[in-house]
């Protein structure tokens, strides 16, 4: 072989491994393409991950916020009709307190009246001996009436007339000043206590009207109730 054949072929071998090196370049090229595309969308996969989380996140704390902002404003509505219901129970209230202290004016009615409470507190206690409060304006009117209020009772209970002492040192608070005055007041009736004061009936206007609200407050709630869901 001569030096002609020789360089031709180490010109052929040295073809042969550059085309090797080229495909094995290309080679390693598209894999290397390969893996960063796949890297790069497993980056881009796990950044949209966490932005939906962020998103979801965001969107719950909304969701959750516009509730707790709905149920406030719900319950400020609800304190605001609960309010207006107690002012116009309150004004109800007062406007028939007004209307007991006018009670005593009709002599002859109150004087029944009170019988009547005494009879009733006798009732309750069924006691043989009681002591009796009563305003001090009242104290007349309570000694005109109680030997026939202790007989009406007697009637009623079958029992013996019981004894009943009047208070003269305790008087109930006296009415009403009239006024912006907050000082005890009572608009009549009478008080009636066991002599060991264990047992009490308080028969007092104010005290029935108090017991007359309590129980007709539900239904009073009720009919303001229609009547705003009626407006």
């Amino acid at each position: 072989m001569n030096d002609a054949d020789v360089s031709k072929q180490i010109q052929q071998m040295v073809r042969f491994i550059r085309q090797e090196a080229e495909e094995k370049a290309n080679e390693i090229s598209v894999s290397a393409e390969e893996e960063f595309n796949i890297e790069k969308l497993q980056i881009f996969e796990a950044d949209k991950k966490k932005i939906k989380q962020e998103y979801d996140r965001k969107a719950k704390q909304v969701d959750v916020r516009k509730k707790i902002e709905y149920s406030m404003q719900l319950n400020a509505s609800r304190i605001k009709v609960l309010q207006a219901q107690d002012d116009i129970v309150n004004s109800m209230k007062e406007a028939a307190g007004k209307d007991l202290l006018r009670v005593s004016d009709d002599n002859k009615a109150y004087k029944k009246l009170i019988k009547d409470l005494i009879v009733l507190s006798l009732m309750r206690l069924k006691e043989p001996a009681v002591l009796l409060r009563c305003r001090e304006v009242d104290k007349k009117v309570v000694e005109s009436v109680l030997e026939e209020a202790k007989k009406a009772y007697a009637d009623k209970a079958s029992a013996s007339v019981p004894k009943v002492t009047i208070d003269d040192r305790v008087f109930l608070p006296p009415p009403p000043k009239g006024g912006d005055s907050h000082e005890p007041f009572c608009s009549g009736g009478v008080v009636l206590a066991s002599q060991d004061g264990k047992i009490v009936c308080e028969n007092t206007l104010d005290a029935r009207l108090d017991v007359v609200f309590r129980q007709k407050l539900p239904e009073i709630r009720k009919h303001l109730l229609g009547q705003n869901s009626a407006s």
